[in-house]
């Protein structure tokens, strides 16, 4: 490819369970493409039913790439993706070949996308601490929050402590908002022009799949891939094992809940999940919403002959 041309980058967004690793792997077979995971939970070894991964048997030859790289205990995050993905987005266009984005996790796309401006980094203790002020009074980091940085507030839901708990991390490190940290913005990533596709299935049929998804975790190994997990040593407090599904399983496991019940919180937690993705990435810049799932016949279709467009104006 000449000089100073942009390549192309082809992203599949969407809500949990409407299809993307269906949609993504027919772009990539058809165009010669390679898949690159933008999960934050599939770049873990052994989380395989939780995180509904394309198993090996079914990615029809295609390379992919950020899964399954880390071991569970480690600690990564947005930053460390972005700066891995580039270095593989990099790879994959000096091959001639096409990059496909998969995944749902929004802050990781938009980590590697725009790129994020330097903040302080993590800090154990203060995490600590904060996370037990959340669990002896649910509500207090969002309060804390929209006290001292309204404008992160707006954007985190209030049980999504995660986030919540990052976004305090920065406010009290940095002793300013975090809001205010981050306006400078940030050097995104160059050299790639983005088509960015995004599912957005009717929100009936969205939960029905969402209902047989959860169910079909639960009755081909959930419980017993956490089991195995704990066996081999992973703490149940690990990052991921606090995870929507993982969580629930862990708790089967430990006898506080049955697997019926299990089954129906990991329902509704991932009924949340899935309306909190859909409202970030209706905000995603340039965003090309698709109606349907990407398993549909015609989904697909529309979506192949739009990205045939997209590369043909590319060699224009």
């Amino acid at each position: 490819m000449p000089d100073g041309r942009e390549k192309p980058l082809v992203a599949v967004l969407g809500p949990t369970a409407s299809g993307k690793s269906d949609l993504a792997l027919g772009l990539a077979e058809r165009f010669g493409g390679e898949i690159v995971n933008f999960d934050s939970l599939q770049v873990y070894r052994g989380l395989d039913v939780g995180t509904a991964k394309t198993p090996m048997e079914a990615r029809r030859g295609i390379p992919h790439h950020l899964i399954d790289i880390l071991n569970p205990l480690e600690v990564f995050d947005a930053g460390q993706f972005a700066g891995r993905a580039r270095a593989v987005l990099e790879e994959i266009g000096a091959r001639g070949r096409l990059p496909v984005l998969a995944g749902g996790t929004g802050f990781y796309l938009r980590a590697l996308l725009e790129g994020l401006a330097p903040g302080p980094g993590r800090d154990e203790g203060l995490r600590r601490r904060l996370n037990a002020m959340e669990e002896r009074r649910e509500g207090r980091l969002h309060g804390l929050l929209r006290r001292w940085d309204p404008a992160t507030a707006a954007r985190i839901h209030p049980r999504d402590r995660q986030k919540l708990v990052r976004a305090v991390e920065i406010c009290v490190l940095a002793r300013r908002p975090a809001s205010e940290l981050f306006a400078g913005g940030a050097a995104g990533l160059k050299g790639f022009r983005v088509l960015k596709l995004g599912l957005s299935p009717a929100r009936e049929a969205l939960r029905a799949r969402i209902r047989l998804r959860t169910r079909a975790m639960f009755a081909h190994g959930l419980v017993e891939e956490v089991r195995g997990l704990l066996a081999a040593g992973l703490p149940a407090d690990a990052k991921p094992l606090e995870s929507i599904g993982y969580k629930e399983a862990c708790a089967v496991v430990a006898g506080r809940l049955s697997p019926e019940q299990a089954e129906e919180l990991t329902f509704y937690a991932t009924c949340q999940y899935a309306k909190r993705q859909a409202t970030w990435f209706r905000r995603e810049a340039d965003l090309e919403t698709v109606e349907g799932f990407g398993w549909e016949p015609e989904v697909a279709a529309g979506c192949a002959a739009r990205v045939a467009e997209f590369l043909e104006s590319l060699q224009r």
